[in-house]
């Protein structure tokens, strides 16, 4: 029996290197007409290196993770005797586990003289380094005798793209996720699907799409297409979903985000496919209690009272009685009673504080001064530079 192995991957563009010459030169326009009689060239651009033709695979080529691997295997017998019980059995093994590729595990009654099996497996790639293709092949000869034999083929899976993660944790429950993806393979790449599925958590939005009146555009453009050794930052927003918002210790131990799905496509279509593993980050530490703001104005007039709006959260395992102190800066006065009582917080729970203050300094200022007292440990939390506000003048802002 003969047995052959061959992987089944799409043709290439056929690509030649054009000669040529200016017509006062001594070929004259010989080399100009050459290529324009070569059936490979482009009519019309025959100075192209990219041909209009198709070229079959030379070599084994290259196997990126997440795309398909596919071969085709064939045993032909050579000899003028019929053989019997053949059973073609194809392996892969990786560094971790051996896979069964076969379609059928059921032996062939018998083959005849210049027949063959033929089969078509397909896998996808999901590790990195050395795979060996093992192929096996059983039977018996007339005499009934029976033969085996197997071959090894031995291929490199690369690494597709270079994907780098950081996290901004904002003032509020949200967590934004920027996704750098380079492409580090040596062909362009088409960027079909980026995506991120979130935990059971969090709701996402997507931030790389500009809103126009008609429809949403997306940041790079209407080609997204990936040229080699080339980066794009992606954006998402996590929001916490309103179930597991209320309960401040739950979010503050969430450290698991989602996972990117990447789809692309190279060269004449082929698909691939990769997702990350859980993306994890560091959960911020709000100690004890956490002060946040709900609402607060961008900008307000000089020396004019403006209300914003504070959200307590219990973050401890016990209960608080919590006293509310209000400090004046050189800038940021506050109105009201300061030293008042905001009562007894459970853990996990939230009050919401409406309060009223006043600036008397323009420009960027800064809301500080507050302090909470919890009675039962008689600790003092303090918070400064809880947020910014733009203080103008009154004539400015109504002009």
């Amino acid at each position: 029996l003969y047995f052959a192995v061959m992987r089944l991957t799409k043709p290439t563009l056929f690509t030649n290197i054009p000669v040529t010459c200016e017509e006062r030169d001594l070929p004259g326009t010989l080399f100009n007409q050459l290529m324009k009689d070569d059936p490979s060239t482009v009519k019309g651009a025959e100075a192209l290196m990219l041909g209009e033709m198709l070229t079959l695979p030379q070599n084994f080529g290259n196997i990126f993770l997440g795309e398909t691997f596919s071969s085709y295997i064939s045993v032909h017998n050579d000899s003028n005797q019929v053989v019997k019980d053949i059973l073609v059995k194809a392996d892969l093994q990786t560094s971790s586990q051996r896979l069964n590729l076969s379609a059928s595990s059921a032996a062939v009654a018998e083959l005849k003289p210049d027949c063959c099996i033929d089969d078509v497996i397909h896998h996808e790639v999901k590790e990195i380094g050395t795979h060996i293709l093992v192929c096996a092949v059983s039977y018996t000869t007339q005499t009934g005798e029976k033969m085996y034999f197997r071959k090894f083929f031995k291929f490199q899976v690369l690494k597709p793209l270079d994907v780098k993660t950081k996290f901004y944790n904002a003032e509020t429950d949200e967590v934004f996720l920027e996704a750098q993806i380079q492409n580090i393979t040596t062909s362009p790449m088409f960027m079909e699907k980026v995506s991120l599925e979130p935990s059971m958590m969090y709701n996402v939005a997507e931030l790389n799409t500009v809103d126009t009146a008609e429809e949403s555009e997306s940041t790079f453009g209407a080609r997204t297409y990936l040229q080699p050794m080339d980066t794009r930052q992606y954006l998402y927003c996590l929001k916490p979903k309103q179930e597991f918002a209320e309960k401040a210790g739950v979010i503050k131990g969430v450290t698991v985000i989602g996972k990117l799905d990447i789809v692309w496509k190279t060269n004449l279509g082929e698909r691939g496919r990769l997702q990350t593993s859980q993306l994890q980050r560091m959960a911020p530490g709000y100690g004890d209690v956490r002060l946040s703001l709900e609402t607060i104005p961008d900008t307000v007039n000089l020396e004019e009272p403006f209300d914003i709006t504070c959200k307590i959260t219990n973050c401890s395992e016990r209960t608080m009685d919590l006293v509310l102190e209000m400090c004046n800066t050189n800038s940021i006065h506050w109105c009201g009673v300061s030293g008042r009582q905001l009562g007894k917080l459970h853990p996990s729970s939230s009050l919401h504080l409406a309060l009223t203050l006043l600036s008397s300094v323009q420009g960027l200022q800064s809301v500080s001064g507050l302090r909470l007292t919890d009675t039962f440990l008689k600790r003092t939390y303090e918070y400064d530079d809880i947020a910014q506000v733009c203080v103008v003048s009154s004539e400015i802002k109504q002009s």
